[in-house]
């Protein structure tokens, strides 16, 4: 009865708290008529991308395109002759959307020439669906042409089409090339506060997208008077990697979205949004972040209303109930040691089986959510399936310690294998991150039982031996490993790659161009670099997981300070 009682009030406390963080929040106002003006429209599905040039189905597009009048009135596109990309016009038409139409320009003269011709093709046969055009999307950006080569192309499609022609770039692009402005028809910038040099936090969003503007808008009329301006694509991932301030979720993107739409209305700005749906083929290239980016997941469900509150994990509920169930069966097999303690052990006890079923949950959740391919779900089936097997021996092993049984060696050598793998993962990881982390996401989930598993045991640990020399990881595991220098060498790895990151983070922003204009003095910089890094929540909280990671590993023995049998208290 009293562990019916405990389980029941534990299970009743993990819902009230999860219901209270995953209440609905305010987004901002509701888009007009919950409708956009524009939305940039790449029609890819899991599996397909352009890079392995796997295209969707006619079929697929039409599915899309059906969606696509629901939520806006028009699309951009990016490419107009690859795979199945020329049905794109015919099938707007069917629902009634016009076109901003790109032609994908890369450093191959073969292929743009295709793009091109198509380009003016399409726009001449569709002039009812296609309203402007667009040459080339960041190709300065990326290094792939001259300006003068660009330039040349933008002059050959204004020459054969009667639609505006524009080229598209992140804003600074028409700064450090004026003279593009002479030559379009429109200015066509890309606004991403998420990407900025300087990251902006998303509250501060919409005030940076008016300044920008109206700083281009300032720079455009003193070279060509009263040309127009797109704002071709600004947005905010629901996922991935915190920079600086700027926070990646779903409610914050929710919160962006709304806050653009009103500065742009309230300003008279043309816009198009960044993206339609999530693009599973870009986490090759940018990571979690690059691949939620949309307004529909990959199997295109809504990942956010544009009208109305936002919940930041609308199905939570679900993880919840399967986190409850997953616990009341674990202590349905610890029943009999349970019985064995004191009240004050056992509840903490199941307190801490609790939670750890809720992180594994949530672990599973995000990590597959996050997969985008067969390698990176078998890598997330792995991480899930250890993190599991960790998770129980971690479980038998705070029952030893707390009902006074002998330390099973066989368990502690598991133990320590996997411990020993997972701290190896933490750096690797934390190195990649130091080296050139902008594209990987931290860890942090991929950790969350050997972390917060480890810290509970190491507060049994210590209640029982009172003493720190307690958690030292031999006496912490209860194995002894007669070459435990070895295990001090990884704590001191996880240490020096966390300094390397803090290092190599403040180093990726004293580097970047807009930030060295901005802030020329490198004192200044220096500070407004460290400061983006050091208030990096999800960056701080990886280093409190490398902390944690290394504790036990520091106070490692070659030589056990308590009895032959680890386990007595």
């Amino acid at each position: 009865m009293k562990i019916a009682s405990t389980l029941l009030l534990i299970i009743l406390l993990t819902c009230l708290l999860g219901g209270l963080s995953n209440l609905p929040q305010d987004a901002g106002e509701d888009v007009p008529q919950g409708k956009l003006n524009s939305l940039s429209f790449a029609p890819f599905r899991e599996g397909q991308g352009p890079m392995d040039a796997i295209f969707p189905t006619p079929e697929h597009i039409d599915s899309d395109l059906r969606l696509m009048g629901e939520k806006t009135h028009s699309i951009r596109t990016y490419a107009s002759a690859e795979g199945t990309m020329p049905v794109i016009p015919a099938l707007a038409r069917k629902y009634g959307l016009t076109m901003i139409q790109g032609a994908w320009l890369g450093g191959v003269k073969k292929g743009n020439k295709l793009e091109v011709d198509e380009l003016i093709r399409s726009a001449n046969a569709n002039p009812d669906v296609v309203k402007r055009v667009i040459v080339g999307n960041e190709v300065l950006l990326r290094g792939d042409l001259e300006p003068e080569e660009l330039i040349k192309y933008i002059r050959e499609v204004k020459q054969a089409v009667k639609q505006p022609v524009s080229y598209a770039d992140v804003w600074s692009m028409y700064m450090k090339y004026p003279e593009l402005i002479k030559e379009v028809d429109f200015i066509t910038i890309h606004i991403l506060p998420y990407w900025e040099d300087e990251p902006i936090a998303v509250d501060d969003a919409p005030a940076h997208i008016e300044r920008i503007y109206k700083h281009v808008q300032q720079e455009a009329d003193s070279i060509a008077p009263h040309k127009p301006i797109l704002i071709g694509e600004s947005g905010w991932p629901s996922a991935g990697k915190q920079r600086g301030w700027a926070v990646p979720g779903v409610v914050n993107e929710a919160k962006f979205i709304r806050g653009l739409i009103k500065v742009a209305n309230a300003n008279g700005f043309d816009y198009n949004i960044v993206e339609a749906i999530n693009q599973s083929w870009k986490s090759e290239l940018e990571g979690v972040v690059g691949a939620n980016w949309g307004l529909f997941s990959v199997d295109r469900k809504e990942v956010f209303p544009l009208t109305g509150k936002v919940y930041e994990n609308p199905g939570w509920y679900k993880g919840m109930l399967l986190a409850c169930a997953i616990f009341l069966v674990l202590a349905a097999v610890c029943r009999k040691p349970l019985l064995a303690m004191q009240a004050l052990q056992m509840t903490g006890f199941l307190v801490c089986l609790q939670i750890l079923a809720v992180l594994w949950v949530n672990q599973a959740e995000f990590l597959w959510y996050t997969s985008y391919s067969n390698w990176q779900r078998l890598s997330a089936t792995i991480t899930i399936g250890l993190n599991a097997v960790f998770g129980v021996l971690l479980m038998q092993r705070a029952i030893e310690l707390l009902t006074g049984q002998d330390a099973s060696l066989k368990r502690g050598v598991w133990l320590h294998t996997l411990y020993i793998l997972f701290t190896g993962f933490a750096v690797f990881k934390t190195a990649c991150l130091a080296i050139n982390g902008r594209y990987i996401s931290f860890p942090i989930a991929a950790t969350y039982i050997p972390v917060v598993g480890a810290f509970a045991l190491m507060l049994v640990r210590y209640v029982i031996g009172r003493q720190w020399i307690a958690i030292g990881f031999n006496n912490l595991i209860g194995h002894h490993n007669p070459k435990a220098y070895q295990d001090k060498w990884m704590a001191y790895a996880l240490i020096t790659t966390g300094i390397a990151l803090i290092v190599g983070e403040t180093a990726a922003f004293m580097a970047s161009r807009d930030l060295i204009l901005a802030y020329p003095d490198v004192v200044n910089r220096f500070g407004i670099a460290l400061t983006f890094t050091v208030t990096n929540v999800q960056l701080i909280t990886w280093l409190g997981c490398l902390l944690v990671l290394a504790l036990p590993l520091l106070l490692a023995e070659q030589k056990s300070a308590l009895s032959s049998s680890l386990g007595a208290p």
